[in-house]
């Protein structure tokens, strides 16, 4: 027999689906299913603030720059290499990063084996400074030369021409490589100093996606990434496909673009289930046991022999692996790299407020949130325009407040997240499914 509390969250649940089955029979079913393949990744990124946040009590304002290492990654792994531009700069580009990364090195070694003292902070300025100057000579010469490789369509090195799939669990290693060096420095501090820290690399990251266009074309952006799942024009050509359609009685073109969702679905749903699975056994395990004590008293948890801030780095390298896959995910879906489109308000704003209005500290809440939100940031904006039409329909057109109310339909969804997050607070404040 259910308890009044699961009976609970099983509708919520309900009520959710049936906000997607309603999306579908009101406007169409393939509006139903682009909202859900991105709740379906939207709840993914949930579950990963959800164990920074819940399980540790890490407050990461940078989840932003985290999905768009998980992007990125879909650009390296799956576009065909762009030969030209590889014969034109492409050695002298990785010789560039490789002094790089050796001037960095030499410094760190420098200040870790020489004792303190002028002779210590003079050889570092010379190998720092010396350093940056012969990486910008070599590492330049190699980024003009790509970049003028027909810069209309590619100006860039491509990536690997491996399947799309691969992409996904490197953006999660890209997004956890990035993290680590984030934690390595910035979790010994205080939450608010790490929440600054994480906020300006991620800024960083943007920065560099869109000004270094031999990467990954900046701002001209990249498109036609593979796909793992048929294409609709292929699908209106197999037989199979078409006997399908007509026993179905369905049109071919529409149910076309819904096969093609329903295909992304099943990749998506089967990803989130395997994470569910992981994260839950990892939260009812003695090591998440140990990261609520971490979280709840950090004193007494390293009072009783616990390494606060290797677990701290553990966490939150996980979860930024699982905002990197969500990021990988997200591009492939879309087919294309825009790095204009990654703004704090959506993906980090957004997905805080689906890991506090679903429930911190409990997966599923993460993930009804994340389905619950991304509904509403989709549809709430049509619904005030309906609202707004219907409240302005008998006013004389021409209306100053016809005018601004018909206007101030554009920022229903902000308004709309602000008075669901109050409204929580107020009545749930530990979240629609609470942690227990």
């Amino acid at each position: 027999m259910m308890r009044p509390m699961e009976t609970r969250h099983v509708l919520l649940f309900g009520f959710v689906a049936a906000l997607f089955i309603g999306t579908g029979f009101v406007q169409s079913w393939n509006t139903a299913l682009t909202i859900f393949n991105m709740g379906l990744i939207s709840a993914i990124m949930a579950l990963g603030v959800n164990m920074q946040w819940g399980y540790a009590g890490l407050f990461n304002v940078g989840v932003m720059g985290f999905v768009a290492l998980g992007g990125l990654a879909a650009v390296l792994i799956s576009m065909p290499p762009v030969e030209t531009a590889w014969a034109a700069g492409g050695v002298r580009i990785l010789i560039g990063l490789l002094l790089g990364a050796v001037t960095i090195i030499g410094a760190i070694l420098i200040y870790t084996r020489m004792p303190p003292g002028r002779a210590r902070t003079l050889t570092m300025l010379v190998v720092l400074i010396g350093g940056f100057f012969v990486f910008r000579a070599v590492f330049d010469g190699g980024v003009e030369a790509v970049e003028s490789i027909d810069p209309a369509s590619t100006g860039y090195l491509g990536g690997l021409g491996l399947p799309v799939l691969v992409a996904w669990p490197v953006g999660g290693l890209l997004a956890a490589g990035a993290a680590w060096l984030i934690g390595k420095t910035a979790l010994g501090l205080r939450s608010d100093y790490l929440a600054i820290a994480t906020l300006g690399i991620a800024e960083i990251i943007i920065s560099i996606l869109k000004n270094e266009d031999w990467l990954a074309r900046g701002v001209k952006n990249v498109t036609g990434i593979p796909r793992p799942v048929p294409y609709e024009v292929d699908l209106q050509e197999a037989p199979w496909f078409l006997d399908l359609v007509t026993r179905l009685g369905a049109d071919y073109v529409t149910f076309s673009s819904i096969f093609v969702k329903l295909c992304y679905a099943a990749l998506f749903i089967t990803v989130l289930a395997i994470l569910i699975w992981l994260v839950e056994k990892a939260w009812n395990s003695p090591w998440g046991r140990m990261m609520r004590a971490i979280r709840d008293n950090e004193v007494s948890a390293a009072a009783m022999g616990k390494d606060v801030k290797a677990r701290h780095l553990q966490v939150f390298v996980l979860a930024s692996a699982i905002c990197g896959l969500a990021g990988a995910m997200m591009t492939t879906l879309d087919s294309q790299l825009v790095p204009g489109t990654y703004i704090p308000l959506r993906f980090t704003f957004l997905v805080w407020v689906m890991v506090i209005v679903g429930g911190s500290g409990n997966n599923w809440g993460a993930v009804l949130g994340g389905f619950l939100i991304w509904w509403l940031w989709i549809q709430v904006e049509p619904l005030g325009l309906m609202l707004m039409q219907g409240v302005t329909a008998g006013m004389a057109d021409g209306s100053w407040l016809r005018e601004h109310l018909l206007d101030s339909a554009a920022y229903m969804r902000l308004f709309t997240m602000g008075l669901v997050l109050l409204l929580v607070l107020r009545f749930s404040p530990r979240g629609l499914i609470p942690e227990r």
